[in-house]
This record gives structure tokens, C-alpha cells and sequence, in this order.
């Protein structure tokens, strides 16, 4: 299924880690999507799990590339509540969360900036999260698992348009 990645025209990216609480946002998104919705050719809904940077590497050497990329992921943000579901820019990536910005090891946010400055559209969503564990934790707090419908409501909505 990795390298369909290659032939669609929008790509949707769960990130985070399962076994480490809420940092599994986006695999559980990507899961949601999966079992609930259809999506035409030209989408593909992938869990990258730790591994996007590679995934974003490979497009950037691509000569056609996607139209549209989505990352879905968990972020710790001030003034955001937990569970709170919100857009936010490359540009606007946390500070502390340049290296990985749980697209999992530096520099994938210069990568998908990279691709951005190539004519891709990036999309990321986020779901705000005070909750990620430094020891094996798996499963969502209540929080998180609420937003997971929500966040694939969004997906489905702004793929449509």
C-alpha cells in the first residue's frame, strides 16, 4: 500500500506512535477513516506511524507529486485545550517541535516545507494534547478519542471540496 504514495493525487498522513498514549492521534484517525469511509483513486489514507520523514523524502525526489498532502498529529500548544482540534501551519510549527513535530525525527518539517515551496498544498491538523507519556502507554485519553471523529469529519470535509 507505501508505494501508492506515489500515484495518488491527495495523501492523508496519520503520525504518532501508538504504544505512547495520545501521540497515536493519527494512526487512530488514519484507522477511523479506513473503517468508515470510502475515498476515490485519487486519495490515499495512510498510517506513517513514525515514519513520514521517509515518505516525505521520497516525494520531494518524485517528479510528479501530489496536489495535496494532509498530516493529522498530536501537538502540545498554549492555550489550547485538551482534545481541541486545529489547523495550523508549517510556519507555525512549535518551537520545541521543529525536530520532530511527531512527523518523527528532524527535519521533516523543512522536507514537507520543501514540498510546500514545490506547488504542494500541506494541511495539518492537530488535536491538542498535554498527555504524551514518556513510558509504554497505549490507548487515547477521552479527550483524544472524541476528536478522532471529529478530526475525520474534517478530512472528509476538506478533501471534498
Amino acid at each position: 500500500m507505501e508505494t501508492l504514495i506515489y500515484e495518488k493525487r491527495i495523501l492523508v498522513f496519520g503520525c504518532g506512535n501508538t504504544l505512547f498514549g495520545d501521540d497515536g492521534f493519527g494512526p487512530e484517525v488514519i484507522a477511523h477513516l479506513n473503517t468508515a469511509h470510502k475515498f476515490t483513486g485519487d486519495v490515499l489514507v495512510l498510517d506513517a506511524g513514525t515514519g513520514i520523514r521517509d515518505f516525505v523524502f521520497d516525494l520531494l525526489l518524485m517528479e510528479n507529486k501530489p496536489d495535496q498532502i494532509f498530516i493529522i498529529d498530536a501537538v502540545t500548544v498554549d492555550g489550547r485545550k485538551k482534545g481541541e482540534l486545529f489547523e495550523i501551519s508549517l510556519e507555525d510549527v512549535p518551537r520545541e517541535k521543529l525536530s520532530d513535530f511527531s512527523l518523527h525525527q528532524s527535519p521533516s518539517s523543512n522536507l514537507l516545507a520543501e514540498l510546500k515551496h514545490q506547488g504542494v498544498k500541506v494541511r495539518i491538523l492537530c488535536a491538542h494534547t498535554d498527555n504524551v507519556p514518556d513510558f509504554i502507554c497505549p490507548g487515547l485519553s477521552d479527550e483524544l478519542k472524541n476528536a478522532v471523529p471529529k478530526a475525520c469529519e474534517w478530512i472528509i470535509e476538506q478533501i471534498g471540496k
